[in-house]
């Protein structure tokens, strides 16, 4: 059985959750990268695993994560998932 990596991020009120380490994207002009990570939840009939996707920002010496509002930036993140998917 596989150890899960697991990682610890703090959210804007203060509070942590350890969350699953799924992967991490770079985008190819290596201008972004992304956390893709789960809090072991699960959804549908199915039970399919529900994962996360935030751009990593580095302010200073810390790295935080922000959500990604843009529809471009979606799609070039969903084009990275893909070529892991496919591989």
């Amino acid at each position: 059985m596989e150890d899960k990596k697991m990682v610890i991020i703090q959210n804007p009120d203060g509070t942590t959750d350890e969350v699953e380490l799924v992967t991490y994207l770079i985008r190819e002009d290596h201008t972004g990268s992304y956390l893709v990570y789960s809090k072991g939840e699960k959804t549908g009939e199915e039970e399919d695993e529900v994962i996360y996707i935030s751009r990593i920002v580095a302010n200073g010496s810390i790295l935080q994560l922000s959500e990604i509002t843009d529809d471009n930036e979606w799609n070039e993140v969903q084009s990275l998932l893909k070529k892991i998917a496919n591989a």
